[in-house]
């Protein structure tokens, strides 16, 4: 059993008017914390030492009870390694203790019944499982080239800016990011997105699922209206339905969300969730039409609506489609992006853009939050974006992702040519394949994962029972390979649940 390193001295009162000594009351209380359950087997106690500093009393008294639990098996020593809590506790231990105490902690969990927990985490609860997010294999959504990632770039910049870490860097930071860092976002989303902002207004968060439920936070009270593109990002659904909101589902076309639906299903709607430059899931981009549709339905019913710009970077057949907030000229528009997408997601940093008169309610959100994001990543990725490192990286990922999605194409039409119908191919890091009518694409999905393959329902994007299913299938972190090797096995879980 592994050994847990030595800490901090833990917790012990001592009577030291009492009539019983000093080193029974230290032996009381260690037997008491181990045979209970508070204390692990292998866990380190401290030195004797640094017991006795700690406690202020003789390390006399410290070595003598540590002698007597040793005696009796509590503790064991190991050459080097110090004194732990025995592996193996003697069978008779429990002997001295009354029986309400001998289940320890097991005694405290382990209650009858189910436990009161607020509405919003019962919400939680009833969320189905997804058994296909649970693994890396081949298809996972959302996953990038992480193997093609410069590592060696960006380790030597963290390393430059950990090496000379200040008081101040390693302080509390900005509530609403690190300037130099919201300094260069706002710079790139400008020029390279069309969005209208200035770095008092990027607010830094740890992705865009902490950005849709800060904005949730901020703009609905419960039972407030959203509309949501139908089919839309499951993320959003649980972001604002954990704040008690009422989902408003809206198809979406050729042309994206279609608004005069809104006007209808949504009369009262306070926000609109929408991802206009390539919807999630199906690809499609929204129409100029139905952006300014969009803008004056939320300007005339004084709702807001949140453009979440997952990955805009990655278009294949033409040029990244300028943002829906740099049209709007009433403030209406919440801009949502991350860097987990684009470089790899356990950087967890990500941005938002808020109109100016939101600012205080949106940082105090934030600050209620988690404060504040790593100042340090924000530092380091300043600069991969001064040096071009990240400019760099998005040329060389896109043709890699073009790369990637054609030999999917190619995998699907040769090995599941009449059972995969591919849409939603032009863009970004995954494309969706519908399966033949009648065909359960959870069914499909379960059992692929049991064969290491992350093929997402597109069904659980629905609010509604779809007419038909299909698989939402990521190409952004699997090499042709591994593509090859996941259609074959794809295709057993597809023939394995075929309508007879």
């Amino acid at each position: 059993m592994k050994r847990t390193s030595a800490a901090l001295v833990p917790p012990i009162s001592l009577d030291r008017r009492g009539t019983c000594p000093i080193y029974r009351q230290l032996y009381d209380w260690f037997r008491s914390a181990i045979t209970e359950g508070r204390m692990r087997p292998g866990q380190r106690v401290p030195s004797t030492r640094s017991m006795a500093a700690e406690l202020q009393i003789s390390r006399i008294s410290v070595f003598n009870a540590y002698e007597q639990l040793h005696s009796e098996g509590y503790l064991e020593t190991f050459a080097g390694s110090g004194t732990s809590v025995a592996r193996t506790i003697p069978d008779d231990a429990l002997g001295f203790l009354p029986t309400h105490k001998r289940k320890g902690l097991q005694g405290a969990i382990a209650k009858p019944g189910r436990r009161k927990v607020s509405a919003r985490a019962s919400i939680l609860l009833k969320l189905p499982s997804e058994p296909w997010l649970r693994n890396l294999g081949p298809f996972r959504v959302s996953l990038p080239a992480l193997d093609q990632f410069p590592v060696e770039i960006w380790s030597k910049l963290v390393v430059r800016h950990s090496r000379k870490l200040s008081r101040a860097s390693m302080a509390y930071g900005d509530v609403m990011g690190y300037l130099p860092f919201r300094e260069a976002v706002a710079e790139y989303l400008s020029t390279f997105r069309g969005v209208r902002c200035d770095a008092s207004q990027i607010l830094i968060t740890t992705g865009s699922q902490q950005a849709l439920q800060i904005s949730a936070q901020v703009l609905l009270d419960p039972k407030d209206q959203v509309v949501m593109e139908e089919p839309g990002y499951p993320g959003a659904r649980v972001a604002f339905t954990a704040a008690g909101a009422e989902l408003i589902p809206v198809p979406a076309d050729s042309e994206g969300i279609v608004v005069p639906e809104i006007n209808r299903r949504g009369r009262h709607a306070r926000v609109a969730y929408v991802t206009p430059s390539h919807q999630y899931p199906l690809g499609m981009t929204m129409s100029a039409a139905r952006r300014m549709s969009l803008l004056q339905w939320a300007a005339h019913s004084d709702a807001w609506i949140i453009e979440d710009d997952y990955d805009s970077e990655y278009r294949f057949a033409s040029r990244p489609i300028a943002s829906l907030q740099g049209l709007d000229v009433h403030g209406r528009v919440i801009y949502v992006g991350t860097f987990s997408k684009v470089l790899f997601p356990a950087l967890r940093l990500g941005y938002m853009v808020v109109p100016k008169d939101l600012l205080p309610a949106f940082s105090a959100a934030r600050d209620a939050a988690d404060i504040f994001s790593s100042t340090l990543f924000q530092a380091a990725l300043t600069d991969f974006i001064a040096d071009g490192h990240f400019a760099r990286h998005i040329r060389r990922m896109r043709m890699l992702y073009m790369d990637r999605r054609e030999a999917l194409v190619c995998a699907i039409q040769s090995q599941m040519g009449r059972n995969l119908e591919v849409i939603g191919d032009e863009a970004g890091m995954h494309l969706v394949a519908l399966l033949p009518p009648g065909m359960s694409d959870v069914s499909v999905s379960k059992h692929a994962a049991q064969n290491g393959i992350s093929a997402m329902p597109l069904s659980s994007c629905y609010l509604k029972a779809p007419k038909r299913g299909g698989l939402i299938l990521g190409y952004g972190g699997v090499d042709p390979r591994q593509i090859q090797d996941g259609i074959r096995k794809l295709k057993i879980s597809v023939h394995r649940h075929a309508v007879v």
